[in-house]
């Protein structure tokens, strides 16, 4: 079997993980066994992260959504079942948006949504 050299793979390896490690604290971004351990660790809590930001974004939209119904008097779900039944598909993202940015408009879908589901 013919011998294989790794030195410059084997490097090239090292110094990318020592790159991503950068600005991490004591032996954390100093010794490779650590780096490697570190890196891998906090890419997993990027992915996660990702996760968990759609999570909380879709919570926070839902706060804007229901903050701007109660002051129409009437709940979340019966603003979204009545929106759905008048058969306007309007993301949550947007309407948390109008709820914030436009109490007029976002009156109008609430009266909208109320005739809807009387």
């Amino acid at each position: 079997m013919p011998r294989v050299r790794r030195g410059h793979h084997k490097v090239e390896r090292r110094k990318k993980l020592m790159k991503l490690a950068k600005g991490y604290f004591g032996s954390k971004h100093r010794l490779y066994r650590t780096v490697k351990e570190q890196v891998e660790r906090s890419l997993n809590f990027a992915f996660a992260g990702r996760k968990v930001r759609k999570i909380d974004f879709r919570r926070l939209w839902i706060t804007r959504i229901n903050a701007g119904c109660r002051q129409n008097g009437m709940s979340y779900s019966r603003f979204m079942d009545g929106l759905k039944k008048a058969d306007i598909t309007l993301n949550r993202k947007s309407l948390a948006e109008i709820a914030r940015t436009d109490a007029a408009a976002f009156a109008v879908l609430c009266e909208t949504a109320k005739k809807a589901i009387a």
